[in-house]
């Protein structure tokens, strides 16, 4: 096997056991990199030539005996709303695009610590709005499995890179299902765990009740090492939880025989394509050959998530958001006074979709709209909540398509706001409720395009969630499957 095609496990193992050294490794995925970016477009920033020089450390180590940490020398690159010191950070926005953060996020501090070796920042929609990658100011990501098509979004870049194997893995941020739906578009494993679990220091808000960062890999077995290493107390997070982590690769090797799997079959009348409907089906049955009990469930709530998501994510971004004015943070516009500058550089550094956002969640908070919209849509947040943990009195984990469409065309809905906000229908809900959810390939439709299965489970119940994403995996062979690129 290729080196760029291997996954984290197996390419840590390699370096460890000097079957190969880390710079070849890294040399490997520059020069995939090289040959196919045009394919995806995924990196806005690349650290090359720091990246060489950080494998050269490894392999130094290993020279001397020394421990080079869980992720050893392994290639990543993370979503460019992750701040990494004195290295360009633009949340692909003209606003931010001459931003080299003073400081380090967590997460990327945890795994420079465990060796991963950065090869670069990886594209998105601007400011993590969107579900196709199409509202950067940069770039326009392609799907590597069809380069017409969108590779999902906001996380796009970051599902692009790790498909189109120019990254062993990356990080994303999942504010409504921006790590599962491009996971899904581009035949990956993407998770989001419980709100909480993994510090938010250093990502650059979208909604901060609901933004969560997480892993997009080759397969379940690395998400869980990924996850071992980003999880965490973190007291520079005041949403952080001070709780002891479990070691989530411990959780793999059990079985699932007796599993409780609850499935809505009334979701699959929801305009969902029949070619994911079928794949599914088939992923449900998969679960029973192995010993899992199907359970009936409902999700009587569903239909209001979109509405309430909106509402309150698009609130939290007018107040997150309302820091960038080109006199605190950003680009700076021209103007003759204060208040023209600010109104100048906003107007020209943010892109459609944030403005629309902004706009939003600016009218929802106004005097005399609060109570008819954010405060009701926080009620039924908590409706929404009440009624998972009444699922998961029945069942261990649930079973959802993540998207009701494959990937579509690159401009097909960028036009059209109210569908494409649709397309987010089975993954805002995790978000909502906190709850860790998970995306692994189950298929493909008539035009070979990937098929997400989403897999949920109750707060801090990784181990469920993952353990059955790896027995599906083990059963079936569709995460193996690479785009011809």
């Amino acid at each position: 096997m290729t080196l760029y095609n291997d996954t984290v496990y197996n390419l840590r193992e390699k370096i460890k056991n000097k079957e190969v050294s880390a710079k070849e490794v890294s040399e490997c995925f520059i020069k995939r990199i090289e040959d196919t970016l045009d394919k995806t477009n995924a990196y806005i920033t690349k650290t090359f030539d720091t990246a060489i020089k950080e494998a050269e450390k490894i392999d130094e180590k290993i020279s001397k005996g020394e421990d080079i940490g869980v992720l050893g020398g392994v290639p990543y690159a993370l979503k460019d709303n992750l701040c990494t010191k004195d290295v360009l950070t633009t949340c692909s926005s003209k606003l931010l695009s001459n931003f080299v953060p003073p400081y380090s996020a967590t997460v990327y501090k945890k795994i420079q610590n465990a060796g991963g070796v950065l090869l670069g920042k990886l594209d998105m929609d601007e400011f993590a709005m969107g579900s196709s990658s199409e509202t950067s100011s940069f770039n326009e990501v392609k799907n590597p499995w069809d380069t017409d098509t969108v590779p999902g979004g906001s996380s796009g870049g970051s599902s692009a890179a790790v498909a189109a194997s120019q990254a062993a893995f990356a990080l994303g941020s999942d504010t409504g299902g921006s790590i599962r739906n491009p996971a899904s578009f581009c035949g990956i494993t993407g998770l989001k765990p419980t709100y909480g679990t993994v510090s938010r220091y250093g990502l650059i808000a979208f909604a901060s009740s609901l933004d969560q960062i997480g892993p997009l890999t080759k397969d379940v077995k690395d998400a869980a090492l990924i996850l071992n290493v980003i999880a965490g107390h973190d007291e520079n997070d005041s949403t952080s939880l001070d709780i002891k982590t479990p070691d989530y690769t411990s959780f793999l090797t059990e079985g699932i025989e007796g599993m409780r799997v609850g499935v809505d079959y009334s979701l699959f009348e929801r305009g969902i394509d029949e070619d994911i409907v079928k794949q599914v089906t088939k992923a449900i049955d998969v679960f029973k050959d192995m010993g899992a009990e199907i359970v009936d469930v409902s999700f009587n709530c569903i239909e209001y998530a979109i509405p309430v998501y909106y509402l309150i994510s698009s609130s939290e971004a007018s107040s997150n958001l309302s820091r960038f004015d080109g006199i605190r943070y950003g680009v700076r516009a021209d103007g003759e006074n204060v208040e023209e500058i600010l109104v100048n550089s906003r107007s020209e550094g943010f892109g459609d979709e944030v403005k629309r956002r902004i706009m939003l969640g600016t009218y929802s908070l106004s005097a005399g709209y609060y109570d008819a919209y954010y405060n009701k849509a926080m009620k039924v947040r908590r409706l929404i909540k009440d009624e998972y943990n009444k699922v998961f009195e029945k069942c261990d984990i649930t079973l959802t398509p993540t998207s009701p469409t494959v990937a579509f065309k690159r401009g097909e809905k960028i036009d059209d706001p109210a569908t494409m906000h649709a397309n987010d229908i089975f993954t805002v809900t995790a978000n909502l409720c906190g709850i860790p959810s998970m995306s692994v390939p189950c298929g493909f439709n008539k035009d070979n395009m990937p098929i997400g299965l989403q897999i949920g489970a109750n707060v801090f119940m990784e181990k469920n969630m993952l353990k059955a994403g790896y027995n599906y995996q083990l059963n079936t062979d569709y995460h193996k499957q690479r785009p011809n690129i």
